[in-house]
């Protein structure tokens, strides 16, 4: 089964990824969303950032979207690895080195990203551990990576969160230089 077929789908179920994003920036964490969409017919997990609020830098938006998937697995009484394998996972921003190895850990090998993560990209930014062959690793079956698919929304939604002060920083940065871009709720649907 190709999962990754339908561009009009890809859009769609982005823009969901972007809605989820979008509530990640309503409490003030970095604005990345991500869901998991099953056979490319339901969503099974959802997630976006939490780091700041739970004070634990694993909760990226992939392993909220994992977790909430594994117990959608538990209460269907289906089997994770197979359920993963007929799945994609979709996300505002390219999984970091973290994710993407989880990905492939969790056997969530078709990933739709939208905009690059040029500091801490996993799947070829900084590093491509989505096909990495390192057997000490052992890492599972390759991911099947589709870039750049509403990136310009992703950015967009990024840009907001950049420019303002972020509340959980150590040193917050100055922020009075940078425009912060006008969000178009109907961009996101």
């Amino acid at each position: 089964m190709n999962l990754l077929k339908s561009q009009a789908n890809q859009i769609k179920w982005m823009k969901e990824a972007l809605n989820v994003g979008k509530k990640a920036l309503d409490v003030k964490e970095v604005p990345v969303g991500c869901v998991i969409v099953y056979q490319d017919k339901e969503i099974i997990g959802r997630g976006h950032n939490l780091t700041n609020i739970l004070k634990n830098p694993t909760r990226h938006a992939e392993f909220q979207a994992i977790d909430e998937a594994f117990e959608w697995c538990r209460k269907n009484e289906k089997n994770w690895l197979n359920v993963f394998e007929q799945a994609v996972l979709y996300v505002t921003c390219e999984p970091c080195i973290m994710c993407a190895s989880a990905l492939r850990r969790v056997n969530l090998v078709n990933c739709v990203y939208g905009c690059s993560n040029e500091r801490f990209g996993g799947c070829g930014s900084v590093l491509n551990i989505s096909t990495s062959n390192n057997e000490e690793l052992n890492f599972g079956k390759n991911m099947t990576i589709t870039k750049g698919v509403c990136e310009d929304l992703a950015i967009k939604l990024l840009q907001s969160f950049y420019a303002c002060e972020n509340p959980f920083a150590v040193e917050p940065k100055s922020k009075e230089n940078r425009t912060k871009p006008e969000l178009n709720p109907n961009e996101f649907s």
